[in-house]
């Protein structure tokens, strides 16, 4: 590592990296501020890099369900991300989309990149299963994070509630059982998510014969 290395060891008395992590549910608009934040850094004239996993497009990219999208570096599971940045030097942050599936030793290397080479790092991504139970990296985010937000934008259950679990639906019926990572979104198909209330994930309703005799009632 060379003394013009933008990734050499921070000297002491500068600036440290932070790490941050924003969560919230499925359509509460993590994607969206994830390609709001790299824009405004960039806008500023700071290097920084764009990563994700398991994107709804399939891809690697970051989209959001408004249709905004970036180019993005698909992390895999045996990706080391402070290489990566290396690689990439310099480097003044890092944006980390859908942040829960990664790995609990990515986890551990985002919080080295802030604390060993001062790179800002902003994670984004849900908070708990289709289960209600912590995804492993979002739990250790929890744990070593300098800063947690909940994002602001409301997400609502089929009764008006606010929406902070998010229910696997397979073949119109929650399930509660299966592997805690699978890929869908929350449209119509044969898979999918559907954001609800405490009250309705832990019954399981999903509030269909509810808006069925709604829609009858109205017609």
């Amino acid at each position: 590592m060379t003394d013009s290395s933008a990734l050499s060891a921070v000297p002491a008395g500068t600036r440290d990296g932070v790490l941050r992590f924003y969560f919230g549910p499925m359509d509460c608009g993590k994607s969206t501020l994830a390609l709001q934040m790299n824009y405004n850094h960039r806008r500023q004239g700071r290097r920084g890099l764009v990563l994700t996993k398991h994107d709804r497009s399939g891809g690697p990219q970051v989209t959001s369900r408004i249709g905004l999208d970036s180019e993005a570096i698909e992390v895999v599971d045996d990706l080391d991300l402070v290489a990566l940045v290396r690689a990439h030097q310099p480097i003044d942050y890092v944006i980390c989309d859908e942040a829960c599936f990664y790995t609990v030793a990515q986890i551990e290397q985002l919080a080295d990149l802030a604390d060993d080479f001062g790179v800002d790092v902003y994670a984004f991504g849900l908070a708990s299963d289709f289960r209600s139970q912590m995804f492993p990296a979002a739990q250790r985010l929890f744990e070593l994070a300098d800063e947690i937000s909940r994002l602001q934008v409301e997400v609502l259950c089929w009764c008006g509630r606010p929406g902070h679990l998010n229910a696997r639906v397979v073949g119109g019926r929650l399930v509660r059982t299966g592997e805690q990572v699978v890929i869908g979104d929350t449209g119509d198909d044969p898979i999918r998510y559907q954001v609800l209330c405490r009250r309705h994930h832990r019954s399981g309703d999903l509030g269909t014969s509810s808006r069925s005799l709604a829609l009858l009632e109205s017609s």
